[in-house]
């Protein structure tokens, strides 16, 4: 089936289409972003059961953005009623003239930007999903979870709790300035499974996840990743700690997808370029990887919660080789950087929700596929690690060092896996330095979605991220 756009954002197109006309009058260029997102959260454990209609990206609301004379304004509504159009933009006037006065008796210098181009673009898109979150069977999926959290409690004798949560949204977007009419409408859900095991004063967590772009129905997966999480649970609770340390390591997809969104995702985020904060921008044409490092960002390269048809800014979503055969080819862009840079915008303006601002963020941030195979990779290693799970990451744009919390390595001695376990886990190096020393990549690849990135400390948003395994070299303690 197809997901249905919103029927409140179709009722409110009318009157933003004469908001837009009003405001015209005065502004050189008016768009406005409405957006109507619905969603489901179920939580389960041994001690709580929840059910919500929010997830990360629920919201209603409008924001228009507006420019004149080298200046960008924006201003948020979330009660907009579409038979009153003249009284908005007289409320808006009024707003955006008291904040020029209060610019104007602090001396604040306009940033001058030009107008962003406004060319005659129709699209209306509806992606296809099984089920929609606004019309799952709650209670059976209660039952469901309930019956999983209960199932594994059975599985190990250590076991203190086990945790699901499944999320579900269906979000709908219109994006229109006087020649622009864009809309979209898409499911995405995503799922997690944890367990916490204790034996003898040691707690030990372990976690899977699931995501797509798909519905509810993505949730029938979690049954599958119950064992192995229980499974990696006991594992853990007799690792021991690594002797820090450089070694030859191989990083599972998911460990990968933490690598690329750390070293090639905020690192070559332009709106950075624009403040020079990020180094990327002196390494554009040159070697920053070995090469057999490809990396694809955008919303069109992978399936996933964050492949949308267009971006927050009214961008088409677009596929960015950002790095080819170990060269950075570019960076990634919203629309207002890339006016500010002489550059094109690459469809990944987003924002948090309607009220907050539109930056440069990622999407689907995925490494490249190669033809070697895991069981080549561990036989070609003669001490090292199999690197598994991700839990955190961080980077520096400025000087390009990157940590990487993973939760467990899996040793490997003469080429063969000995069954010890150590962890946790924490990678750091030097981005080139890390990427350069890419030796092998198998030929299959993951991509996960269940989580959120913020801006430094704040801005949440979806994002995707992961590839094939990669055999390199790495500082682990």
């Amino acid at each position: 089936m197809k997901a249905p756009f919103s029927s409140y954002l179709q009722a409110l197109k009318p009157g933003l289409r004469q908001l837009i006309a009003l405001l015209r009058r005065d502004y050189d260029y008016v768009s406005a972003l409405a957006t109507d997102s619905r969603g489901l959260t179920v939580s389960i454990s041994q001690r709580a059961r929840s059910v919500s209609s929010e997830t990360m990206t629920t919201e209603r609301g409008v924001v228009l953005r507006l420019w004149k004379e080298g200046q960008y304004r924006e201003y948020a509504l979330d009660d907009f009623d579409p038979t009153a159009p003249e009284k908005a933009a007289e409320e808006i006037r009024a707003a955006l003239e008291k904040q020029q006065a209060l610019l104007d008796a602090l001396g604040v210098a306009p940033y001058d930007t030009p107008a962003l181009p406004d060319e005659e673009q129709t699209l209306f898109v509806e992606k296809e999903t099984r089920q929609l979150p606004e019309e799952a069977d709650v209670k059976a999926l209660v039952e469901k979870l309930t019956a999983l959290s209960d199932r594994g409690m059975t599985l190990s004798e250590h076991m203190l709790d086990c945790a699901l949560r499944a999320q579900s949204t269906h979000i709908s977007k219109l994006f229109l300035t006087e020649k622009r009419d864009l809309a979209q409408s898409y499911v995405y859900s995503e799922g997690s499974l944890s367990a916490i095991l204790s034996r003898d004063g040691n707690t030990q967590f372990s976690y899977d996840s699931v995501s797509g772009l798909c519905g509810p129905e993505l949730f029938e997966q979690l049954e599958g990743k119950l064992e192995r999480v229980v499974r990696v649970g006991e594992e853990l609770l007799d690792a021991g700690r690594i002797e820090p340390g450089e070694y030859e390591v191989i990083t599972s997809p998911e460990v990968t997808g933490l690598i690329a969104h750390e070293a090639f995702g905020h690192g070559v985020e332009m709106d950075m370029f624009v403040k020079n904060r990020a180094l990327g921008a002196a390494y554009l044409g040159k070697r920053v990887g070995s090469d057999l490092v490809t990396m694809h960002e955008g919303a069109l390269c992978a399936e996933d919660v964050t492949s949308f048809a267009f971006d927050d800014e009214g961008t088409l979503a677009g596929d960015v080789t950002e790095i080819k055969d170990g060269i950075l080819q570019t960076g990634i862009c919203d629309a207002l950087s890339a006016l500010r840079l002489g550059t094109a915008p690459t469809g990944n303006g987003k924002r948090e929700n309607f009220a907050h601002k539109a930056y440069t963020r990622m999407t689907n941030t995925i490494f490249d596929s190669g033809d070697d195979t895991l069981e080549d990779m561990i036989a070609s290693i003669s001490h090292g690690y199999l690197l598994e799970g991700m839990e955190s990451g961080m980077e520096d744009p400025k000087h390009w060092g990157i940590q990487c919390i993973i939760k467990l390595g899996r040793e490997i001695k003469d080429g063969r896996l000995t069954g010890r376990i150590v962890a946790p886990i924490i990678m750091t190096g030097y981005v080139p330095e890390l990427l350069g020393s890419i030796s092998m990549r198998s030929s299959d690849r993951e991509v996960f979605g269940a989580g959120g990135c913020g801006k430094g400390y704040k801005e949440w948003v979806k994002v995707a991220d992961g590839g094939p395994y990669l055999k390199t070299k790495a500082r682990l303690g």
